[in-house]
């Protein structure tokens, strides 16, 4: 691997080299090579080389440089070819933090590259656990080549760089209306289930503690319940990396994974609170203390919340007037949502749930005003990152597990934190999912319970959190560190090795990946509309009908503030209809490049010659477009939420359905007035035909003139 091969080189060198030969003579002192301090990312140090920010290039500041003493015969001690100029030279202090970072970078993409080759293989073990794996790998060869571990998962690195891409992908692209129609369940597994495993695990290691399982040191009940806070959370980033292999059903997925989001801030407040007690000890934490410590919860929850719903709004407000300069749009979605996570940050608010109900609310208006170009530019660029920021994450973990002198071991300790977590997810899970099916109208089944209790996986969100502890005020955190390692390698890796033969095992319902089609999408409205109604009915202000109240403050209000008058303004069925025509145009391209790879490239592209034989699927779209075109109209909405079957009042509300009978009597007297036409002109041309007739006949019989005999002489005529 050519990127591990250069990545070592550097190691090595900046071990052992001190002396090197530039054309003749040796480098300055302020030019040798200096390693990044251990403990510390190299990506994340703050180490910046004094040349660096000078300007200039490399003769410049060689120029600048002082001169070397001389020798006794007056000559410099640096031979520079006659003239003081040199060709060549080491500049490695002046590239090497963006060196660094672009040979991890090659290395991950590199990886991932390798891995993908075998379908077989990449198909049976996650691709979380293979990086794990050459983290290990790169992680020991860099130990006995530099005999120190200079490159470490630094916790500001991860929450700030790496942590932000992942979390921004999952939020912009979240599916909206799962989310929020399994918001229910969503909340009582990462608040409810959350505190469930945080307490639960830290009093019974503490109770282990006391039973003498666990080393005799200063632990005390502080120290427990912090570290059951930080290893209670589910990760997101490793819900991501295994759930999208597994390919499990929407809900089961969006359940798991919204609650590794919205869990943060109870992770957060939790870990805060606890720091703050080990650190005044706990002799001196008094009753208010636990108030102020809910209190924080609903701040920092529903802080970051607002903080992310106010960017959202900025951004789709900003995105109104891009329409001359379409090149900066996918900078300002990049810009607005990552300063909406830093400014969560900023505050000590919930940085996830900021960026995640940014790119929630946001992500509707922002598509509508942008281009497709940029939209194209968004994905790609967000999936991209995302991709890099987690093969980086999961590779630092196994390079960080290399360096013992981080962490120190106790397998009672182990042990029973692998027990409880699993036993306490478990029963978590069974209680709450008890609880939630009384409520749901699709309840969840045992097998989707076995699925969620074994998804809790853990990640490198509690190796950050457990390395920022301070060592000074819990003692116990080499331990904790080296407990976290196994609680992360063993989730990752043998759950996540497992699952997918378990969801197999148990015919757990997978996801398709398949669009609803337009007849699909028009009967759930259909539903949608007949539900809200029914509830309207019966006095209930359930799901439907506060979902129908905010659909229509969205249209009355937010759509027309933050939506070009262009894109307001256009109907749902030209929106429809515009999707249908897109759809076709994309058919039509790839039979035409089936056409020309079957016949060759000089074949003439005629699209009459192409034999478009139309499937099941297009007959129905093609009908569906027609019912849209024709007749579809929007069904009328109840906007008063009471009702009386002695009274119903007719006004503007009546004007849709007005409007529909008086097309369809319109129709129906057209086609009246059709038939009956052609039925007159047919009959015309009968008598017509008749009367020519007639009259040669008369003629022939008689030449006598006719006489012209008027209706009312007709009377008169005798019998």
């Amino acid at each position: 691997m050519q990127g591990l091969s250069l990545l070592l080189f550097i190691t090595v060198a900046n071990e052992a080299t001190t002396d090197l030969s530039v054309t003749g003579a040796s480098v300055p002192p302020e030019l040798e090579v200096s390693a990044a301090p251990a403990g510390t990312s190299p990506v994340a140090s703050r180490y910046v080389p004094e040349e660096y920010g000078h300007p200039g290039i490399a003769q410049a500041r060689s120029a600048e440089e002082p001169a070397a003493p001389s020798t006794e015969d007056g000559e410099s001690s640096h031979q520079h070819g006659g003239g003081g100029y040199r060709i060549v030279q080491w500049e490695w202090s002046y590239v090497q933090t963006p060196y660094i970072i672009a040979s991890w970078l090659l290395v991950a993409s590199v990886a991932k590259i390798l891995f993908h080759f075998s379908q077989r293989f990449t198909t049976a073990v996650p691709e979380s656990c293979m990086l794990i794996l050459l983290g290990l790998v790169l992680g020991a060869v860099v130990l006995i080549a530099s005999k120190k571990q200079p490159y470490q998962l630094d916790p500001g690195l991860f929450f700030l760089f790496l942590l932000p891409t992942i979390v921004g992908d999952a939020g912009y692209f979240m599916p909206a209306r799962l989310f929020f129609d399994n918001l229910g369940a969503i909340l009582m597994y990462a608040v409810v289930g959350t505190l469930w495993n945080a307490f639960c695990t830290g009093f019974c290691l503490y109770g282990v503690k006391m039973a003498g399982v666990i080393g005799e040191l200063l632990w005390g009940l502080m120290d427990f319940l912090l570290f059951g806070a930080l290893i209670s959370a589910v990760d997101p980033v490793a819900v991501i990396a295994v759930f999208e292999e597994v390919h499990v059903n929407e809900t089961l997925f969006i359940i798991v994974f919204g609650e590794s989001l919205l869990n943060d801030a109870v992770t957060v407040v939790l870990y805060k609170v606890y720091i703050s007690f080990v650190e005044v000890g706990p002799g001196n934490v008094y009753t208010a203390d636990y108030f102020k410590g809910i209190a924080s919860f609903l701040i920092v929850s529903i802080g970051g919340t607002l903080v992310g719903l106010i960017f959202a709004i900025i951004l789709a407000f900003v995105t109104r007037f891009t329409k001359n300069v379409r090149i900066i749009e996918p900078l300002f979605i990049f810009l607005l949502v990552y300063l909406a996570y830093l400014t969560a940050e900023l505050f000590s608010l919930s940085a996830i749930l900021s960026m995640t109900f940014c790119g929630i609310g946001c992500n509707k208006y922002v598509e509508a005003n942008i281009s497709q170009k940029s939209r194209t530019t968004v994905k790609y660029t967000m999936k991209t990152l995302a991709s890099i920021a987690e093969t980086i994450i999961f590779i630092f973990l196994g390079i960080s597990a290399v360096d013992k002198s981080k962490w120190a071991w106790d397998t009672g300790l182990v042990v029973s934190t692998l027990i409880f977590i699993l036993v306490f997810r478990a029963v978590g899970v069974a209680g709450q999912t008890w609880f939630l099916n009384w409520f749901r109208l699709v309840p969840l089944e045992k097998i989707d319970q076995v699925v969620m209790s074994y998804g809790g996986l853990r990640g490198a969100v509690a190796f950050a959190l457990v390395v920022l502890l301070d060592k000074e005020h819990v003692k116990a955190k080499d331990y904790f560190v080296a407990t976290t390692i196994v609680v992360v390698f063993f989730t990752v890796m043998f759950q996540g090795l497992t699952i997918k033969p378990l969801v197999k095992w148990l015919k757990v319902p997978r996801s398709t990946n398949r669009k609803p089609t337009i007849n699909e999408e028009i009967h759930e409205r259909a539903f949608d509309h007949i539900l809200t109604a029914v509830e309207d009915i019966a006095g209930l202000n359930g799901y439907h009908h506060w979902r129908d109240k905010w659909e229509q403050f969205d249209k009355n209000y937010l759509s027309k503030l933050l939506l070009r008058k262009s894109v307001y303004h256009k109907s749902e069925l030209w929106e429809a209809y515009q999707k249908i025509n897109i759809r076709d145009a994309i058919s039509v391209i790839d039979q035409v490049k089936v056409f020309v790879r079957e016949n060759g490239s000089g074949v003439c592209l005629d699209l009459q010659v192409i034999d478009t034989v139309p499937g099941a699927k297009i007959e129905e779209d093609l009908e569906t477009h027609h019912v849209l075109v024709e007749n579809l109209y929007k069904p009328r909405r109840q906007y008063q939420s009471h009702y009386s079957r002695h009274f119903m009042t007719v006004g503007e509300k009546e004007r849709q359905d007005r409007e529909v009978f008086q097309r369809n009597m319109h129709n129906r007297l057209e086609s009246f007035k059709s038939t009956r036409y052609k039925r007159h002109k047919k009959d015309r041309s009968q008598k017509k035909a008749r009367r020519k007739g007639s009259d040669a006949k008369e003629q022939d019989t008689s030449d006598k003139p006719r006489r012209n005999v008027s209706w009312q002489d007709k009377g008169c005529l005798p019998n």
